[in-house]
């Protein structure tokens, strides 16, 4: 969930020695000191460089001849270790030397980046490539390869001499020997083509890095380079230019026709242990590398390996057991004091589910000194770090790197933004432009990387939606700071959940009722959700009720369960091993172990089937609960002004405090909406104790309940009454020319049918009307017809014999306009024929109820006039 940056580690027990480092400032300059070789202890002096032999005269045409290393390479600076670099202090031209013992061998390739631009796809600490490489010699070349990891051949079947059938591993680059040390065993090769270009990976063709320009072969230069024995870093500025950029470009960008991405390629030995790899399982969540078995006559042939660190306990024979070398994180030196001992006891937390898997004391935290000879960008060190970005594109990101072979956890980082403590909406242009940018349910954009997490913007919404509340309410300081308080601790818990292996768990928020979440004896025992692994919405009580903890501060069952799962140690009878896994996965039936995640959450409209793996939701009883946040956003509301207009002080906070319950009612309406046309699911394997039928439709009451809700808090002709005396004061500070596009009123209907919209995008989807069909055939009982005629009566039914406010007018255009598609013409509307059948049918009827309308007003007769035209041209196109 880097969930979420630059600096990671790498575990002591791949004994990683002192070695060689030097960092530039700008292009070259003075070294720093080196860094060391554990990430559990302050790092130890690096051994002294050695000089290298003078060139000779023409030394590189020589060395084609059979001349010595040290007759290229000259005086060059030597940086010795697992692969030894030389760079020029002149020019800075590098070179690379690759012993024979190393041909042929499998190495471990990981990417990051140090810092770039979140505009140009890029940010401190993202995680961008990880896969196995090796080096074979072609008679005078080296070529890199790129090895294809994801199938499997059984040493013992035959089929195992054909493995190489089909399947196309990938030759990154072949580079000229360029001189040989026979004696040695060593090769060197020019180092450039390598580094200097985007042969190891496409900085720029993932996401929004396609924007940049060209890469600058004179700009781009190396920043640092470090050789250890198990592993090499090279850091590279990559600079673009884009002479004929225009327009404008965001604030992280000086100038958009010169770009700047700073990337670290680490080559890593492939680690050498008793590391067993664990293979994945659908009833439980860990991010995994996908391998296929061509060997296996099974319908699912799967080998997938979860990612997990190499605990080894120290005593294996006791019960618990302190690990040999425990997952060691430091607290990075720019981490605020007054947050440090939060982080710390948040990220130790995980210590209590570790205890399930039969380890004590498996996480350790430390703090960075400030006079610290080493950075975070060191692989060797796991390093929990804060930054301020201009436009972040997380609040927290918790990635790891791994042996893609085995799935062991080799390093992992995270990476925390203040703008998520900071009390203001993250992007300014939300309310100029009716958008919705704080309600990821509606939204399914993601970043580059397999590890990203978006829960510090949902938890920052969530935040301050219970500040809001809360100081409307008259709530103490000390009320809003302990929400604050636990956030920060649930972010933390969160993301390093993902460093341990972790992936979402989007259907924990539903493991107690409504009344069981204020009971704080109950949740600090056993927690608030099933897991921290979720994006629930903030725990906040009805009026007049006791409060209970606002986020959960521990790791719940799931959890526990799950770090069971992946690191309890393997038992060395295998049978009695796999006896054991059986009777921990049977237990997935417990409500508490629920499991759904990315893959099967509903936050984007006609995505996935199950609406309890939903975020934003919270309880057993997701509708009714939220059902009470849209009251309570509307009871709120009421007590804006009273409670935000503080002398002195422009009417912004009062402004992002309207937009942050807003927010929180299109969030509460897209849970709602998710239960029409819902199936619930069951991954339990056959057999298995407390299995429900794979695929359960959601009852026909319960899809009926969830609409009336919509009907009166989303469609109502009222749904977006506000005090006047509050709209009249919605007043962004002005900043310079920042209205110009869009103007500075408040665009309160714009924002009402924005949220509407996102709704009837579920509601309406083809594959949502398709599965209300299909669901028929198992149990489903609430047709597409009836479906429409009860959302044609939510929309048109309640102003129909009086006038017709904008709000309606609005919605009741919208909403006759997307039936209207769906009918389509020649049946190429995407909607299979039921619902383009039902769609026909509500034209026709909204047809006939407005043409018996006696509109009293000209602004409703205008208004049913237009909705009657866009049915006359959808039923006579010609």
């Amino acid at each position: 969930m880097r969930s979420h940056l630059s600096s990671l580690v790498f575990l002591v027990v791949f004994g990683l020695a002192s070695g060689c480092s030097i960092e530039f400032s700008a292009q070259f300059g003075a070294p720093t000191r080196p860094v060391g070789t554990s990430k559990s202890t302050s790092p130890p002096s690096a051994a002294p460089d050695k000089p290298a032999p003078a060139a000779g005269k023409g030394a590189e045409d020589k060395a084609k001849k059979g001349k010595a290393i040290a007759d290229v390479v000259g005086k060059d600076k030597k940086f010795e270790g697992l692969f030894t670099l030389y760079q020029n202090t002149t020019n800075g031209s590098t070179h690379l030397v690759v012993k024979k013992s190393q041909l042929d061998k499998e190495f471990i390739y990981f990417t990051h980046t140090v810092d770039g631009v979140p505009s140009a796809g890029h940010f401190r600490g993202a995680f961008r490539d990880n896969r196995v490489f090796s080096f074979r010699k072609q008679f005078n070349r080296i070529e890199i390869i790129s090895e294809n990891t994801a199938f499997y051949f059984s040493p013992t079947n035959a089929l195992k001499r054909a493995a190489s059938a089909n399947i196309s591993p990938a030759i990154l680059a072949s580079q000229e020997i360029l001189a040989e040390d026979e004696e040695k065993g060593e090769m060197l090769l020019k180092a450039d083509g390598l580094f200097l270009s985007e042969v190891f990976h496409p900085v720029k063709s993932l996401g929004r890095g396609s924007a940049l320009g060209s890469l600058s072969r004179e700009k781009t230069k190396y920043l640092r380079l470090r050789s250890y024995p198990k592993n090499t870093d090279v850091v590279v500025e990559y600079v673009y230019e884009n002479p004929n950029a225009g327009g404008p470009s965001g604030p992280d960008v000086t100038d958009a026709r010169f770009v700047s991405i700073r990337m670290q390629h680490s080559l890593i030995e492939m680690p050498e242990n008793d590391y067993q790899p664990r293979f994945d399982d659908p009833r439980v969540g860990y991010f995994a590398t996908q391998v296929t078995d061509l060997t296996s006559p099974s319908a699912t042939p799967y080998r997938d390996v979860i990612h997990r660190w190499h605990l080894v306990k120290k005593d294996k024979q006791a019960a618990l057991s302190e690990p040999v070398e425990p997952i060691v994180w430091w607290i990075e030196n720019t981490t605020p004091m007054e947050l440090r001992e939060t982080i710390k006891q948040a990220t130790l937390e995980w210590n209590e589910a570790f205890e399930a898997a039969g380890f004590k004391n498996a996480v350790v935290v430390k703090i960075q000194p400030d006079d610290a000879d080493w950075d975070a960008g060191d692989i060797r060190y796991n390093v929990l770090r804060w930054t301020s970005s201009p436009d972040p594109p997380f609040g927290g990101y918790g990635p790891s790197f791994v042996n893609p072979r085995t799935g062991q956890i080799l390093g992992a980082d995270i990476m925390l933004e203040y703008v998520y403590l900071a009390n203001r909406i993250r992007m300014e242009r939300l309310f100029s432009e009716a958008g919705l940018e704080l309600t990821p349910a509606l939204s399914g954009q993601q970043l580059p990387g397999a590890h990203f997490c978006a829960l510090g913007h949902h938890l920052h919404h969530s935040a301050l939606f219970g500040q809001n509340v809360l100081k409307a309410s008259g709530a103490s300081a000390q009320d809003i700071g302990q929400l604050l308080k636990e956030s920060i601790y649930y972010l933390i818990l969160h993301e390093v959940g993902h460093t341990l292996g972790l992936n979402h768990n989007m259907r924990s928020s539903q493991m107690l009722s409504p009344a069981q979440l204020q009971d704080k004896e109950l949740t600090r025992r056993q927690g608030l959700t099933g897991s921290v692994m979720d994006y629930p919405a903030a725990n906040l009580a009805p009026p007049g009720a006791k409060q209970g903890e606002y986020f959960t501060t521990k790791a719940g069952p799931y959890d526990r369960w799950a770090i069971e799962f992946g690191y309890a140690p393997s038992l060395s009878d295998a049978a009695a091993e796999q006896q054991r896994m059986q009777k921990l996965l049977a237990r997935s039936t417990e409500p508490a172990l629920a499991f759904g995640n990315d893959a099967d959450d509903m936050r984007a409209p006609g995505k996935a089937i199950d609406p309890r793996v939903m975020i934003n939701d919270l309880s057993s009883d997701a509708i009714g609960y939220a059902q009470d946040r849209i009251r309570l956003a509307k009871e709120t509301m009421t007590k804006l002004r009273a409670k935000f207009s503080d002398p002195g002080q422009s009417h912004h906070a009062l402004r992002t405090a309207y937009l942050s319950l807003t927010t929180e009612i299109a969030n509460a309406a897209a849970t709602i909406s998710r239960y029409i046309g819902g199936v619930q699911v069951d991954r339990a394997y056959t057999g298995q104790p407390g299995a429900s039928r794979p695929f359960t439709p959601v009852s026909g009451e319960e899809q009926k309940r969830a609409l009336k809700v919509l009907r009166e808090q989303l469609f109502a002709p009222s749904a977006f009454d506000a005090p006047e005396d509050l709209i009249n004061h919605l007043q962004m500070q002005r900043r310079g020319f920042d209205f110009r596009s869009s103007g500075e009123d408040p665009k309160i209907h714009e924002r009402a049918l924005t949220i509407q919209r996102a709704v009837l995008d579920h509601l309406l989807h083809p594959d949502v009307l398709a599965r209300l069909t299909n669901a028929r055939l198992y149990g489903n009982r609430y047709t597409t017809v009836e479906f429409l005629e009860d959302l044609t009566q939510a929309i048109f039914q309640d102003d129909l014999d009086g006038e017709v406010r904008p709000f309606r007018q609005n919605l009741q255009v919208e909403y006759t306009s997307r039936i209207a598609r769906a009918v389509g013409r020649d049946g190429f509307s995407g909607y299979d024929s039921p619902a383009r059948s039902a769609s026909l049918a509500q034209l026709r009827r909204i047809e006939s109820l407005l043409k018996g309308r006696n509109a009293a007003g000209a602004e409703t007769k205008a208004h049913t006039d237009h909705v009657l035209h866009l049915i006359e041209r959808a039923l006579n196109p010609d």
